[in-house]
C-alpha cells in the first residue's frame, strides 16, 4: 500500500509539470512581478523610483510625467499647469540597449495613443524618426473620437477614416501589421502586457501572452517596407543596431508598470 501511494504522488507530480511546461510555451514572459524576476532582469521602473528617466533631448523629465500608485504616467492636468511646449516623449538614459526582451504592462484610456520604442538616438525631431516603434493605442475607440481622413490620406488610404492596420495596437507601426487572429486587447482602463524580442535574427512583438508578429531587421523585406512608406524620406530610420528605450506621449494619460528588461 506504502508504494502505491507514493507512486501516485509521483504521477502527480509529473503531471503538474506537464501543464506547467505547456503553459510556458505559450509565451516568452517567463517573470511579471517583482518577487519573480531571476538575475537577468533589469528594472528600468519598478514603481518606486524614475531614476535614468528623462526626456527626449532633454536632463529632465518633461512636465507631467510623475510616479502615481505606483504606476510611470503621464498626467495631462499636471503637465498643462506647466507653460511648457516642448517635446513629451520620455527615454530610460542610463544604458543603450542592442538584444533584449523587454516586458512590460501598460493602460490607455478612450482614445488614447502612445508607444513603446527602441533602439532611440538622440539629435532628431523625435524618436519615431529613427526607431522603430510598437504601437500602444485604442484600437476600438480612436478613430471615432481623432479625425485621421487628413494624416491616412496621404499615404492612399481607401478608407483614411479608419485606422489603418499599421497603426494598431501591437504593429510595428509602419512596417509590420499585428496578427488580429492573436490580439488579445483589453479594454481601456485594463492593463495589458506587452513583449518585445530583439535579436538581428528575428524581431517579435507579443501582447498578453500572444505573439502577434515577427520579422527580420535590415532584411531585403525589411528594406522594401521602409523605402516605400512612412519612412522612405527617413534615411536613418532602424538603422541603429543599439540604443535607447523610450515611451510615446499624444497629450493624452498613459500608465506604465513593471517596466523590465533582459539583455539577450
Amino acid at each position: 500500500m506504502q508504494k502505491y501511494f507514493k507512486l501516485l504522488i509521483l504521477v502527480i507530480a509529473l503531471t503538474t509539470a506537464c501543464k506547467n511546461t505547456k503553459k510556458n510555451e505559450d509565451s516568452p514572459q517567463t517573470v511579471e512581478t517583482p518577487e519573480k524576476v531571476d538575475s537577468d532582469w533589469v528594472y528600468l521602473f519598478d514603481g518606486t523610483s524614475l531614476d535614468g528617466w528623462r526626456g527626449y533631448g532633454m536632463d529632465s523629465l518633461p512636465p507631467g510625467w510623475t510616479i502615481k500608485d505606483s504606476t510611470l504616467t503621464f498626467d495631462t492636468e499636471l503637465g498643462l499647469e506647466q507653460d511648457y511646449t516642448g517635446g513629451k516623449d520620455i527615454l530610460y538614459g542610463a544604458e543603450e540597449f542592442e538584444n533584449f526582451e523587454l516586458y512590460l504592462e501598460w493602460k490607455i484610456p478612450a482614445g488614447g495613443n502612445s508607444g513603446i520604442l527602441y533602439h532611440v538616438k538622440e539629435g532628431y525631431d523625435g524618436p519615431p524618426e529613427v526607431a522603430p516603434e510598437y504601437q500602444l493605442i485604442d484600437d476600438e475607440n480612436y478613430a471615432n473620437i481623432h479625425d485621421l481622413v487628413g494624416y491616412n490620406s496621404q499615404f492612399g488610404a481607401e478608407h483614411p477614416e479608419l485606422l489603418q492596420d499599421w497603426q494598431k495596437t501591437g504593429a510595428d507601426y509602419a512596417m509590420h501589421v499585428a496578427d488580429e487572429s492573436q490580439k488579445q486587447l483589453n479594454p481601456v482602463m485594463e492593463w495589458n502586457s506587452t513583449t518585445i524580442v530583439f535579436t538581428p535574427e528575428k524581431v517579435e512583438h507579443w501582447l498578453n501572452g500572444k505573439k502577434l508578429l515577427e520579422f527580420v531587421p535590415w532584411s531585403e523585406d525589411w528594406k522594401a517596407k521602409k523605402n516605400s512608406g512612412k519612412w522612405d524620406n527617413a534615411p536613418d530610420y532602424g538603422k541603429f543596431r543599439t540604443g535607447y528605450i523610450a515611451l510615446q506621449d499624444h497629450s493624452s494619460p498613459i500608465w506604465f508598470r513593471n517596466i523590465k528588461i533582459k539583455k539577450l
